[in-house]
Order: structure tokens, then C-alpha cells, then sequence
């Protein structure tokens, strides 16, 4: 950054340095103009009309160079700035864009070649696994950004603005967030790379504990949340500029051998604004009525992953179709804390110990707020960390 903002002044410097070079030009010719006029008419005794013709025409000749020369300065400005922005902008690039020493060029297109296992589907594209020459095993995501038919496929400005946001995305660095390692693009999509994580996501562990498959203890689930928010918390406070996530719900929550939990799809959604943010139940009340996206509304998808947690409820469940719940995880969590029957939203698997008990109850409370109608009412990520944590050791 510092570097490109010592070239910008570079050039600045040189813009500024041709004017005034061209100014003095100007300058000097209008006075070479002014003292040749002088030396054709022989002296002789003039009159005051002829004093007066000859001060005008010094002025005209001064005023008509004065005006020459910031024309000139004017359109050389122009050009130059023109060319400076021309070979400044992005090329697009072309094949595999690698970030990651573990993957080359020639081994992820011929994986990418290959047949591939299908690991599930969103709205924006597929995932799938496929491995490498060297035996490393990647999650490859078809990322479809624009609609068929759309004109935006053959736009190179919009191209372009991708290959920038997904660079970006691909330099940021944290224990809880799934790092892009490559992407290629593709005529009409572009082909994201990522590690493979075999445990799969939030989305299938909850599905297990549901089936009595696996068991998750408060201290695992508390700090999966923890490690959401924290996620959270460095793309909405310590990333320039802020970015979004758009799109949190458990199914892009990726978890390791150890539970700890990874944020996948962060920013995407900004790439595809045709794409329906609403769709989702996790989605704030806002991405209903204005579409006025903000960190407070990826909080109050926060607040649902929470109370998921709590409660091992999935928000599509028919019983929040039912009059007596409120309609919705959010409104039958906090009409239960309202009247005091907290515990009754609990799962019963992690009923037991006290102490455990109290947290969750604290841990409802911060769900309800994260879930608040308002926005404004809602706490920030940065908030909701020493919050959370607090509840227990991390």
C-alpha cells in the first residue's frame, strides 16, 4: 500500500512539475512575442493612440499565450492521467491462480479434469472433492456468479472486480475462517479451492446429534460458537475494508477433527447481487423488507447458530410453523426467557450439571438479543466475543 501511495505521488509530482513547465513556456513566448512586435516598427516619435495600440497588443499576445499554454497543460493532464489509470488497471488473468506452495498449475487443472465427488450445493455453486497428483485431497467450489443469459458473463469490468474480490479474500488469514488456496477461471464461473475438511460441516454434526449419532457436550458447542464469532469478528473489525460474511448459517460452518470451527462463503454473496439473501432461515429481518445489509445482520444469523446450539431445533422444524411457538427459533427462544421457562428451550442431552445449566441460560439471553428486530438493538461481533468466552475458559 505504501508503495503504491509513494507512485501515485510520483506521478502527482510530475503532472504538477509539466505544468508549470509549460506554463513558463508560454510565459516566454508571449514575452519573445511582445519584444519582436517592438523591433519591427522603426522609432519615431509616437503618439498616445499609437502607446495605447501597442499596450494592447502586449496584453492580447500575453493573455492569448497565458491561454494556449493551459489548454495545453490541461489535455497533457488528461492524457497522462489516462495512461497512468490504463496500465494501472488489473489484467485479467488467465489459468489456474495459485496462493498455496502445496498446489501447481498442472496438478489442480488436471484434478479439476477429473471426476469429482459431489459434497453439496448452495445457491451460488457445488462443492466438490477431488485430489491432487502429490495425494492432497481439496474441496473445489463451482462458484456461478451470474445468471444464464446474463450480459455480465461477457463483461471484462466485472471480471475483473472478482479476480480483485477474490485476491482479497484469498489473503486473509485466520485459525476460523477457510482460506482460498487457488481459483481458475472459467467462461462462466470460476472454480474456488479450498482445504478439504472430512468432518464435515455444523450443519451435519447437528443433523447426527438429532439421530442420536453423536454426542456434542455444552463445552464443544460452546466453543464451536465461540470460534463463529471470533470468525466474525475479525472480518467485520480487523479486515480493511470490512467484509460481510452474507450467508452464515451451519451448513457453512466447516468443523475440524477437534471441533474448531471454520467460516466458509464469507463474501461471496457480495459477488452474486442477484442473489437471494432472504432464501435463507437464517436470514435478519432486514434481507425482507430493504435488503440493507450490515455486520448486525450477520449477528443475528450468529443468534440463530446460537440458539441451534442450545436448543439442537433446526429452524425449518414444523414446530416453529405452529401458533404457539411464535413463528420463528428466535421468538419462542425469547418468549421462554420473557416468562422465565428458559430451561424448557434446552436440549435434554445437556441437561445435568449445574453449573453447565447456568451458562446455557446466559447463553440464551445472548441469543435473544443477537436476535433482536432492530438492528440497532443488536450487540457487534466484537462485543459478543468477551461475552461469550467469558461463560467459560478459552
Amino acid at each position: 500500500m505504501e508503495k503504491r501511495r509513494y507512485s501515485i505521488r510520483v506521478s502527482n509530482s510530475k503532472v504538477t512539475a509539466s505544468l508549470l513547465f509549460l506554463f513558463v513556456l508560454c510565459l516566454c513566448y508571449a514575452s519573445v512575442q511582445c519584444q519582436e512586435s517592438s523591433k519591427v516598427t522603426p522609432p519615431s516619435p509616437s503618439t498616445p493612440t499609437q502607446s495605447k495600440n501597442g499596450l494592447k497588443r502586449i496584453l492580447v499576445s500575453i493573455f492569448l499565450g497565458v491561454l494556449t499554454g493551459l489548454i495545453g497543460a490541461v489535455v497533457f493532464a488528461f492524457v497522462v492521467r489516462f495512461l497512468v489509470r490504463y496500465m494501472k488497471r488489473t489484467p485479467i488473468l488467465k489459468g489456474p491462480v495459485i496462493f498455496s506452495p502445496k498446489i501447481t498449475p498442472k496438478s489442480l487443472q488436471s484434478a479439476l479434469e477429473n471426476e469429482n465427488q459431489l459434497l453439496g450445493s448452495s445457491s451460488n455453486g457445488k462443492y466438490y472433492r477431488t485430489a491432487l497428483d502429490n495425494g492432497l485431497t481439496i474441496a473445489v467450489k463451482r462458484f456461478e456468479p451470474f445468471e444464464i443469459g446474463s450480459p455480465e458473463r461477457q463483461s471484462k469490468s466485472v471480471k475483473r472486480r472478482i479476480q480483485q474480490e477474490l485476491e482479497m479474500l484469498a489473503s486473509l488469514r485466520h485459525r476460523n475462517l477457510m482460506s482460498l488456496r487457488a481459483y481458475v477461471r472459467e467462461p462462466d464461473r470460476f472454480s474456488l479451492v479450498y482445504d478439504y475438511v472430512p468432518t464435515g460441516s455444523l450443519e451435519d454434526a447437528m443433523n447426527r446429534v438429532r439421530e442420536n449419532e453423536l454426542q456434542l457436550g455444552w463445552e464443544v458447542r460452546l466453543r464451536i460458537a465461540v470460534g463463529v464469532i471470533k470468525g466474525l469478528r475479525y472480518l467485520h473489525f480487523e479486515c480493511a475494508p470490512q467484509i460481510l460474511h452474507y450467508n452464515l448459517k451451519p451448513r457453512n460452518v466447516i468443523l475440524d477433527a477437534e471441533f474448531e470451527p471454520r467460516l466458509a462463503d464469507f463474501g461471496l454473496a457480495k459477488l452474486t447481487p442477484n442473489l437471494d439473501r432472504a432464501t435463507s432461515g437464517y436470514s435478519a429481518p432486514e434481507c425482507f423488507q430493504d435488503c440493507r445489509y450490515s455486520d448486525k445482520s450477520d449477528v443475528f444469523s450468529f443468534g440463530m447458530i446460537l440458539g441451534v446450539l442450545l436448543t439442537g431445533r433446526d429452524p425449518t422444524d414444523p414446530f416453529f410453523g405452529e401458533t404457539a411457538s411464535g413463528g420463528s427459533l428466535g421468538r419462542w427462544l425469547r418468549h421462554l426467557q420473557q416468562a422465565g421457562e428458559a430451561r424448557e428451550a434446552l436440549d435434554k442431552s445437556l441437561l445435568g450439571e449445574e453449573v453447565e445449566e447456568d451458562e446455557m441460560l446466559m447463553a440464551v439471553r445472548i441469543a435473544v438479543v443477537c436476535q433482536s428486530e432492530m438492528p440497532a438493538d443488536r450487540p457487534s461481533s466484537d462485543e459478543l466475543v468477551p461475552m461469550l468466552s467469558q461463560l467459560h475458559s478459552f
